[in-house]
């Protein structure tokens, strides 16, 4: 244990904590942390400790007396907390007298709930360390590794809650941004409908005005629908072409200071984007459009007239002589511009300026709504991609793993992939049939933030699962983590192949449990592939699934195992048992290929647009292989 540090939390952990959505009232999750704290290092308080501007907040605790229990807060400054956000590094004591920061002349906010041993570990958020998982005793004691390690991994799990409760109040803030986006696209589409009622009671009288209020329903209908820049461009041109007969209608974005041009799906001739992009203060028209915020319409570009520089070159080689650049605004924000082109010279009246200006505010909220679900999809992705960690090295077995989300989804799903290494035991009766690595594939019931949210949970509780009980195997891992799951109330549903592989002679021993997942394929060594069908109930807090089941199989050098999860077989085309089977010649047509050209071989029996998500889990044994995993 370190002496006083003067040091304080840097100023970017109170946002950070701000942005975990938790304060100083309690909090089930934080309190379920402190619990399990209070258990595995058998102490009569645990706390969740947070650092803000000036104070300490404890969403979980368990074990303290009022006025702790009330106003869970405390001073910052000489808090062990704050040692532990300072330096980063876990804070450990035997003895807390015997240590110079914990003195009588030194103030210590902890002193007073009777502490002289602690034992704690950082809390990190957002690559920052934003507090501590804390617990103490009231008698001086020594704490053990396991009793260490156990604190070590609860800290990771807490951890990983606070980024996942960060990414997720990111995603809710994003889809409220949406929201409000919708409610101004129907408020529109509400006076669009009451203008196109107004032209009906007008008759044959107010045909134009028919007309266009029928163009800005049809406009407000059809942008609203839409969720990609793309999409805007495609859906922006169809609905010009009916009424204005342009030859060309192009989209351009704001980006850094100048117009970019947004690549038409269809096609993207290089003259597209020489006309449609340009600094903000270019002559070009369409940066004066963005910076006037009005439309701005060239009749003849043939005839004399203002200087457009190299806009005109670029416009003449798309063979257009007349253009109207139609500014995209919201919320008084500039956005973009949209280009309308036309082959022969042509006068755009103001009836017709005021139609393509309200196209343009139409056009203006899709774009903005279409940025922000682009950023909540790369948001869920990034947390997906978070939570699927890289696969140890294994000596004398290759691993490689796949994930591919599916086509269609806007969120990030449940299915998830893991393998680690378990632990030598050391005791003297070691005999290290214990030793190995675990492999698990999953799939959690859902495809949204609470799903992913649901697994990363429970990828963490399986992983401290297996490693407090190793030596019992993995069906005993998934008891516990469905006792755990009862005792937190953690609603999990799903399914779940969780293994174990052990070096054997001349392989590997692979013991596994199957909690209602599709059935593992093993490719022998000749080629023939059969499927692991032993399986059990699924995940699911409403069935007893009874005593579950262990089960063996030896793995010979050159066998091949596959794990997946069901979006690999699941299609609209077929059955499963058809898609397995063509899943399971495909495994032994290519399964001398290296795992990762192999998985991706795999993958795509489920076609380019996989309508779920996919993981992938492939083990190797070689032909040469050999393994000590007993080594320290």
């Amino acid at each position: 244990m370190s002496g006083p540090i003067e040091a304080v939390p840097g100023a970017g952990q109170p946002m950070v904590v701000r942005r975990i959505g938790l304060s100083s009232a309690a909090d089930i999750g934080m309190e379920r942390f402190a619990r399990l704290a209070a258990g595995v290092m058998d102490v009569p308080v645990a706390v969740v400790a947070l650092v803000e501007a000036d104070r300490l907040v404890l969403p979980g605790l368990v074990g303290l007396d009022e006025p702790w229990a009330a106003t869970r807060e405390m001073p910052l400054p000489g808090s062990l907390c704050q040692r532990v956000v300072a330096t980063g590094g876990a804070l450990i004591a035997a003895d807390a007298r015997a240590d110079d920061g914990f003195a009588a002349t030194v103030p210590v906010p902890e002193r007073e709930w009777g502490m002289l041993a602690y034992a704690a570990m950082p809390l990190s958020a957002a690559g920052k360390v934003v507090g501590a998982l804390c617990a103490i005793d009231t008698v001086v004691r020594d704490w053990s590794d396991g009793q260490l390690r156990g604190l070590a991994d609860l800290a990771a799990a807490c951890s990983a809650e606070l980024r996942l409760r960060t990414a997720s109040q990111r995603a809710l803030g994003a889809q409220h941004e949406a929201e409000d986006r919708r409610r101004d696209v129907e408020q529109e589409q509400l006076f669009a409908e009451k203008a196109l009622a107004e032209a009906e009671w007008a008759g044959e009288r107010a045909r134009t005005g028919w007309d266009t209020a029928e163009l800005l329903l049809h406009a407000s209908q059809e942008l609203a629908g839409t969720e990609t820049q793309e999409d805007v461009q495609l859906r922006l041109r169809d609905l010009l072409d009916d009424t204005f007969k342009p030859v060309h209608v192009g989209l351009s974005l704001i980006q850094e200071g100048r117009l970019r041009s947004v690549p038409n799906p269809d096609r993207q001739l290089p003259a597209e984007a020489d006309a449609q992009s340009c600094e903000l203060g270019a002559a070009h028209p369409m940066a004066r459009a963005a910076r006037d915020r009005r439309v701005i319409a060239v009749a003849d570009l043939g005839r004399p007239g203002p200087s457009f520089g190299e806009a005109a070159a670029a416009f003449a080689r798309l063979g257009l002589r007349s253009v109207v650049c139609v500014p995209l605004v919201d919320g008084g924000e500039v956005l973009g511009v949209i280009l309308v082109g036309w082959d022969q010279p042509r006068k755009v009246d103001a009836s017709e300026r005021a139609v393509l200006t309200a196209i343009g505010s139409y056009t203006a909220h899709a774009v903005q709504r279409a940025g922000v679900l682009d950023e909540r999809v790369s948001v869920a992705h990034q947390l997906q991609r978070a939570m699927l960690t890289d696969l140890p090295a294994i000596p004398g077995l290759d691993l490689a793993a796949l994930y591919l989300p599916a086509a269609a989804a806007d969120l990030v799903g449940g299915d998830w992939y893991d393998a680690f290494l378990l632990p030598v035991r050391r005791s003297r009766a070691d005999t290290g049939a214990d030793a190995g690595v675990a492999v698990a594939v999953g799939d959690i019931t859902g495809h949204d933030m609470q799903a992913a949210t649901i697994m990363g949970q429970t990828r963490s509780m399986l992983r401290q699962a297996m490693l407090d009980r190793s030596h019992h195997g993995p069906a005993a891992a998934v008891t516990a983590l469905e006792q755990a799951c009862k005792v937190l109330d953690l609603n999990v549903t799903g399914t779940l192949l969780f293994g174990r592989l052990v070096p054997a002679s001349a392989g590997w021993e692979f013991t596994w449990t199957n909690a209602g997942h599709p059935w593992p394929l093993l490719v022998q060594p000749d080629g023939r592939v059969q499927s692991l069908q032993e399986h059990d109930l699924l995940l699911h807090p409403g069935l007893d699934p009874g005593r579950r089941r262990d089960h063996r199989r030896r793995l010979g050098t050159g066998s091949v195992l596959l794990l997946y999860t069901d979006g690999l077989v699941d299609r609209r085309d077929g059955s499963i048992e058809e898609t397995t089977e063509q899943v399971a010649r495909t495994l032994a047509a290519h399964r001398h290929e290296p795992l990762p050209d192999l998985l991706n071989t795999l993958a795509a029996v489920a076609g380019p647009d996989p309508g779920d998500d996919i993981a992938l889990l492939a083990v190797r044994v070689p032909l040469n292989a050999q393994s000590d995993l007993r080594a320290p």
